[in-house]
């Protein structure tokens, strides 16, 4: 049996995984409280991201563009980002962050993002804004490299960069959580309140699963704040949730500032998020509860109730963000069941030295293929030349592959817009580990039933 990991033998990308790197640092960005962020490029840059997150979140936020029209495509369009530095100020009050991120046209054409943020620092905020609190910080997300996983980790790094100013020592951790949903922050939040434990969270975005109040009062932004951004420098230390979106920020602090870090591992399953609590408790001192443990022997229970009958030798291909892949993948191995296709979305040479992917190599007892700089076609095309599958687990955008070959899918991942309300619903922790146990189950058992398959398929009855 062979763990076989190859870059995609296809010029070309057909049905991409991911989209492009401004679509990450906009993600980060919308975590930090009085933060609206400028993309300086086309409109289009701005405008379907934005949408993409909308229609997975389900909600409205702000996020701005420098429109950036032919004539600047060609002679520059820096005075672009001088207007819309203005304009967003005088529109917006409360706004004290301004990142401007980066494009494929604008860094092609060279535009000084840098220099045109020290000339705005001096005449226009120092003149028309000398009493008001304002941060430009460029973030240089080009879309010609790396993917939305890269450009989430540069923006979350350059957040840090900036901002971390070195004060009192504090009892706090730095947690960075990774491209996540809100119901993720939400049980990452629970488990260290269960330990009591303080945390500045980057990025806390609970709150974008906001109400509708009567008086219109309510508006999903992000509430990481300025000041939890400082103290980074100050904490007892640094556990970033992935490898690749928040990792560089965790080890910028911990050259710069001595901050300990430690990456990982995703607490995706029951051996995960042990891992994660023994980490904190190690970092800490502060024991893990009584709780936590009882929480811990609910998801157990659940599970077994699950794993042998139903879930066990069950094939499974996953395709999304690896720290998400490669967590749902050892999860799935703990459940008995297969994973063999992994589908990784760029091309990132860090990848073969993975501890995670070189466990799989030496470990896994079937044959599994990971695949990277993959493309949804990948998937396509492995299941027109007879790769058996019971389960694709992905983002909406792999939808038409599963209805194409009627192989049953469970969503999870950025985007999911084709099910309601996902975002509400952890995939970490211990409610994350039995939420995804359920749903495997449940997906499965829809489609015996929608493929009229009376005597269930089961591993025993």
């Amino acid at each position: 049996m062979t763990c076989e990991f190859k870059i995609k033998d296809r010029v070309g990308t057909i049905n991409p995984i991911f989209t492009c790197q401004p679509a990450g640092a906009q993600y980060a960005s919308i975590g930090i409280k009085d933060c609206i962020g400028i993309v300086h490029g086309g409109q289009g840059c701005v405008m379907f991201v934005r949408l993409l997150i909308s229609q997975h979140l389900k909600e409205s936020f702000e996020i701005a563009s420098s429109s950036v029209h032919e004539d600047g495509a060609v002679f520059g369009a820096l005075d672009r980002v001088e207007q819309a530095v203005d304009v967003l100020l005088m529109r917006y009050p409360h706004v004290k962050v301004v990142p401007i991120i980066t494009t494929c046209s604008t860094e092609v054409i060279g535009d000084d993002v840098d220099g045109v943020i020290t000339k705005l620092q001096e005449e226009l905020l120092d003149v028309k804004y000398p009493d008001r609190e304002v941060h430009l910080i460029p973030i240089h997300t080009p879309s010609f490299v790396g993917s939305m996983v890269s450009g989430y980790d540069v923006a979350v790094r350059d957040f840090v960069k900036h901002f971390s100013k070195k004060g009192k020592p504090s009892l706090k951790i730095n947690l960075i959580t990774g491209w996540v949903n809100p119901g993720d922050v939400k049980e990452l939040k629970h488990l260290l309140a269960a330990m009591e434990v303080e945390a500045n969270v980057l990025f806390e975005i609970e709150s974008f699963d906001s109400p509708l109040m009567p008086d219109g009062s309510a508006v999903s932004h992000g509430s990481t704040t300025i000041a939890d951004l400082e103290d980074t420098a100050n904490a007892q230390g640094t556990i970033a949730l992935n490898r690749y979106e928040g990792g560089a920020a965790a080890k910028w602090l911990q050259k710069r500032w001595d901050v300990p870090a430690v990456i990982g591992p995703t607490p995706i399953g029951i051996r995960n998020t042990d891992t994660f609590l023994q980490n904190v408790k190690a970092m800490t001192g502060h024991p893990i509860p009584d709780s936590l443990v009882r929480e811990r022997g609910i998801a157990i229970d659940a599970i077994t109730d699950l794993t042998h009958m139903f879930l066990a030798d069950k094939r499974v291909a996953i395709y999304g963000n690896p720290d998400l892949v490669l967590g749902l993948a050892e999860y799935c191995l703990d459940l008995e069941m297969k994973p063999v296709l992994l589908l990784l979305g760029d091309e990132n040479a860090g990848y073969a030295e993975d501890p995670r992917i070189k466990a799989l190599q030496e470990n896994v007892s079937h044959d599994m293929e990971i695949v990277y700089n993959a493309d949804l076609f990948e998937l396509e095309q492995r299941l027109k030349d007879g790769l058996e599958l019971d389960l694709i687990m992905g983002h909406s955008k792999g939808r038409f592959v599963s209805m194409d070959y009627k192989v049953p899918m469970l969503r999870v991942g950025f985007p999911t817009y084709d099910r309601a309300g996902l975002y509400r619903y952890p995939v970490v922790g211990y409610a994350g580990a039995t939420w995804l146990a359920e749903q495997m189950a449940n997906t499965i058992f829809s489609d015996m039933e929608y493929k009229n398959n009376r005597e269930w398929i089961l591993n025993m009855w």
